[in-house]
């Protein structure tokens, strides 16, 4: 799939210039490509074709963990790191950690615990702060220890192109609306946040059909 992405707090800068990072960009970068037009078309249909499911959410879910989780990163990965919080609410989509070596005061080498957290966003448009909050949540230092203590978040969402191409209920939250929450939040997302935009696919839409009280999607090929 392609992407197109807004930075907020010089999150796409601090991906690009910590080499720690950077690597960890080219991996979510990799992951998001490999979800080609061809393997989407061909999971919608072997799972979902013929089902009351109309949209490729399920579809770009699945694929996305098979290939977050090939590289290495933690899917339904904890934020916190007391079992009491353990539950769906307080768990990211995927995260990894990772090492940043820096210098100290006397310029003596250390290492520094970080990672990256990730969260895929299909849900309605009123959840667009929680999303946003949650890798905030595990960046920001508080009473409770973290899983993994984030450094720079990033939210994959939906473009208008995707929902319209893709058969996704009305309500979602795109990537556009993602942006305009971050200006009256920018006083809470106190660390870098990358929002991420996932276009609609070029070879093929969904077509949405209503029976009775469900919708079935099918694949339409446009060339």
């Amino acid at each position: 799939m392609e992407i197109k992405y807004h930075s907020h707090r010089h999150a796409l800068e601090i991906l690009e210039g910590v080499e720690e990072y950077d690597q960890l960009w080219n991996e979510i970068q990799t992951a998001i490509s490999n979800v080609t037009d061809e393997k989407l078309a061909n999971h919608f249909r072997a799972n979902y074709e013929g089902q009351p499911t109309k949209s490729l959410s399920r579809s770009i879910n699945s694929l996305l963990k098979e290939e977050f989780t090939k590289l290495g990163w933690t899917p339904e990965s904890y934020i916190f790191g007391e079992s009491e919080y353990g539950e769906h609410t307080w768990r990211l989509d995927f995260a990894k950690r990772v090492d940043l070596t820096d210098l100290d005061v006397n310029n003596e080498t250390k290492t520094i615990e970080s990672g990256i957290s990730i969260e895929v966003a299909f849900n309605h448009g009123g959840s667009i702060a929680w999303n946003l909050l949650k890798p905030v949540i595990a960046s920001e230092i508080n009473h409770v220890p973290k899983r993994i203590q984030t450094g720079v978040g990033i939210v994959i969402c939906a473009t208008d192109g995707l929902k319209q191409a893709g058969g996704f209920d009305s309500a979602i939250g795109t990537y556009d609306q993602f942006i305009s929450n971050l200006r009256p939040l920018r006083n809470i997302l106190t660390v870098p946040v990358l929002i991420v935009g996932l276009e609609a696919p070029k070879t093929f839409r969904m077509m949405v059909e209503k029976r009775g009280n469900q919708n079935f999607g099918s694949i339409v090929n446009l060339r």
